[in-house]
């Protein structure tokens, strides 16, 4: 496990709950097709579960520095 998340919106926000919405602005989701790499924590995992019919999640993979 990387310990990473690669998360991308793949449905419109058009005619979801604001609660819906709000969670995925707090993801840093903004435009579709948009991808965002977030930590993977139960936090973001409890996120993603919610809008889980919106979004694809993968796990992120390794960057070498």
């Amino acid at each position: 496990m990387s310990g990473k998340l690669a998360i991308t919106l793949k449905r419109s926000l058009i005619g979801c709950p604001k609660d819906q919405c709000l969670t995925v602005r707090g993801l840093g989701l903004r435009k579709l097709h948009q991808t965002v790499i977030q930590p993977d924590n139960p936090s973001t995992r409890g996120a993603a579960f919610k809008i889980r019919h919106l979004i694809e999640v993968r796990e992120a993979p390794e960057v070498e520095e």
